[in-house]
């Protein structure tokens, strides 16, 4: 929605002028729009405690839903999510295990942030190291599986 307000003038409630709706295509298909719902909802905990929101986010949703008739809806959240990392300054490079801390071998598994671990230690799947970092330099998905972007994206939709 885009609008202007009215009468900031002090009263409790101003109104709102020029209403429009910035509509997209996949709003009528059921599976992207309850995706994009899902997505949505994580970024109300996330920012509920900022003052004021950076114009970064509203970029970030723009350009993903931009893309969300094009591309597969999971494979866009997680490039989004990788991008919010790297704007936050949370990305973990670290090829030590967040649990263990001992170095990590050719597969790890990765925590909420996409934080680097042993699958011994977090009892979860593995994917191969080399791709996750890749993923991390590039912030593409392109180069992964579609089981491995299944296995990005519900770590992402654990929470921010």
């Amino acid at each position: 929605m885009d609008f202007e307000v009215d009468g900031e003038d002090g009263r409790f409630l101003p109104r709102i002028r020029s209403l429009s709706h910035i509509g997209f295509p996949w709003l009528f298909d059921r599976n992207k729009l309850m995706l994009w719902h899902n997505f949505i909802r994580l970024f109300e905990p996330h920012l509920k405690d900022a003052e004021e929101i950076e114009h970064f986010y509203f970029d970030l949703l723009l350009n993903a839903a931009k893309r969300w008739n094009r591309q597969n809806p999971k494979r866009i959240v997680c490039e989004s999510y990788i991008r919010l990392l790297e704007y936050e300054g949370r990305i973990h490079h670290d090829e030590h295990c967040y649990i263990c801390e001992t170095p990590v071998g050719e597969h790890i598994s990765l925590m909420q942030s996409l934080i680097p671990a042993h699958p011994e230690c977090l009892y979860g799947t593995s994917l191969p190291k080399e791709k996750v970092f890749e993923f991390f330099e590039s912030k593409k998905t392109i180069f992964l599986e579609d089981d491995e972007v299944e296995y990005l994206y519900g770590i992402v939709m654990k929470g921010f």
